[in-house]
């Protein structure tokens, strides 16, 4: 049995647009009145976390900034497991380079970040890469920006440390997302499953892919794997 629902925020409670699909929250409430732990898991920041989770009604417990970040509960500790310093040396690698051009990086909320850093896509992921390829750091680009994380950080490294703390394991989660950097959540959940409009990563890393994408695609898998969850 499984005992908890770990899911993705963009792309997949979503759609397109990264409008919140409405259907997709009332299903996570549902799971959440009926007992269910619901972790949200994202590579936005730790106070967008917060007020998603209140929003959507979950108990409070996350993973942020691609892994960088997790907290139990919304009292509990925010845990940071990524290092924002090689990060940083890294992004000023990447703004003198892209200085040199005349082009000035998009960075997001930066401020509120305490692992890692994202800058805005008007730069080719593959040339960051390239860039930075002699520093300890990940370039991920989720499809919604550029992110910069310490090695062997992920949403699915996270995942175990997430577990732990809750008295559980990783195979206890039902993990959903679409992303790239949901491919080490699924592969280490217990059950993982991915939408119709995932990353080709992603659905290799994946026990079953949804037929419907985005926020209808999450829909479908909570009601198809529905009968293997249970409250803890």
């Amino acid at each position: 049995m499984l005992r908890a629902l770990l899911t993705d925020v963009d792309g997949t409670i979503t759609d397109s647009s990264r409008r919140i699909d409405t259907g997709a929250i009332e299903c996570i409430r549902s799971l959440v009145d009926a007992g269910i732990e619901v972790v949200l898991a994202s590579g936005n920041t730790a106070c967008f976390m917060d007020a998603l989770c209140k929003m959507t009604g979950t108990r409070g417990t996350f993973i942020a900034e691609n892994g960088g970040v997790y907290r139990i509960g919304y009292t509990g500790t925010l845990k940071i497991t990524g290092d924002q310093a090689i990060c940083r040396a890294a992004l000023e690698t990447v703004q003198v380079h892209y200085r040199k051009q005349g082009i000035e990086l998009v960075l997001y909320s930066a401020e509120y970040r305490y692992a890692d850093l994202a800058f805005a896509r008007t730069v080719p992921s593959e040339e960051v890469r390239q860039i930075l390829a002699d520093q300890p750091v990940q370039v991920i680009d989720t499809g919604y920006a550029i992110h910069l994380q310490s090695e062997g950080v992920s949403k699915g490294t996270t995942l175990v440390a997430l577990a732990r703390d809750m008295d559980l394991s990783p195979k206890d989660f039902f993990a959903i997302g679409d992303g790239i950097n949901d491919a080490g959540m699924l592969a280490a959940a217990g059950r993982g499953v991915t939408l119709a409009n995932a990353h080709p990563a992603t659905k290799a890393a994946a026990s079953d892919v949804m037929e419907d994408g985005y926020g209808k695609g999450f829909i479908q898998a909570v009601k198809k794997y529905r009968s293997y969850l249970r409250a803890r």
